[in-house]
């Protein structure tokens, strides 16, 4: 079975950085991961979250806005990856 994951991407690290610390204030467990190359944006570093938490992750962003938000996109890694955005 594939797995697919939440993926927020940043054109900064450090956004990433703070936006990871946000996250983690808010009880949402993410992980800082290189950007998968199959989406070839941004600063070379993503967040991953599980698909359970993107709306809420979605909400801290607005709250906080961290900046340099690329997007927030569905991604199955596979043989033949997928991605869409949320």
């Amino acid at each position: 079975m594939e797995e697919t994951f939440a993926l927020a991407a940043f054109r900064s690290r450090q956004q990433v950085f703070r936006f990871d610390s946000a996250l983690r204030r808010n009880g949402i467990a993410a992980t800082i991961i290189s950007t998968p190359r199959e989406i070839q944006v941004g600063c070379g570093l993503s967040i991953q979250l599980d698909m359970k938490d993107a709306q809420k992750a979605m909400e801290v962003y607005r709250r906080n806005n961290p900046g340099n938000l690329i997007g927030f996109y569905r991604f199955t890694p596979s043989a033949r990856s997928r991605i869409s955005p949320l």
